[in-house]
């Protein structure tokens, strides 16, 4: 019997993004740390929509993604209070 492991697919924008050029340091710090510098790379990325589209599809809540922290992500989440 013939088994292959599938892998799930990068997501073009991924391997296009400046951050996987970069690494992940800068884009997952430690709690308090800044995120300036994730936030001035993403500012300059092609993929910044799509990776921001990915996280809140996603529901990632850890790291910068699409120039946004965790808290401004998860405003864009919740609804407006009327």
């Amino acid at each position: 019997m013939h088994t292959e492991t599938l892998t799930p697919a990068v997501p073009a924008w991924q391997t296009q993004a400046l951050c996987a050029q970069t690494g992940a340091d800068f884009f997952f710090p430690e709690p308090g740390s800044s995120v300036r510098e994730a936030k001035r790379i993403c500012g300059m990325c092609e993929a910044r929509s799509a990776c921001l589209e990915y996280a809140l599809a996603h529901d990632e809540r850890f790291g910068v993604w699409g120039g946004l922290s965790e808290k401004e992500r998860l405003h864009l989440r919740r609804p407006a209070a009327h």
